[in-house]
């Protein structure tokens, strides 16, 4: 009986240190993404002369486009106070009902195209 209360204590404290190690582990999914669609934003700025919000002519098949591992959606929008010609924002928004929905200290995942990177969760500075 002692053994069974002692391995129930271990359970109740590995267990949710656990889940969040998972947790920020699948955070490089959405990270990988924001880099890969800031790329593509790059070149297509190169070819175009402009940035885009369409995923599709970033060479997605959908938009918003889905993280290759399926934890984040993500799409791009005109920066604050700015236009899709000059600059954008690309947003990693977990997806609802996944592994990720339950990421409170990160929340959304953010990279504008000035390299700043952002969350609006509750522990925003270590989310990169």
């Amino acid at each position: 009986m002692i053994a069974v209360v002692i391995v129930g204590i271990l359970m109740a404290v590995a267990l949710p240190a656990y889940q969040n190690s998972l947790i920020k582990g699948r955070r490089s999914d959405g990270m990988s993404a924001l880099f890969d669609v800031a790329n593509r934003q790059e070149q297509f700025l190169l070819d175009q002369n402009t940035y885009t919000t369409d995923m599709r002519e970033l060479g997605f098949q959908v938009d918003p486009m889905v993280s290759e591992e399926g934890h984040y959606s993500v799409d791009a929008a005109p920066c604050t106070g700015g236009t899709i010609a000059t600059c954008y924002i690309v947003s990693a928004t977990p997806i609802a009902g996944g592994a990720q929905a339950n990421d409170s200290r990160c929340g959304i995942l953010r990279l504008d195209s000035s390299g700043r990177k952002t969350a609006t969760g509750t522990r925003q500075q270590e989310c990169w």
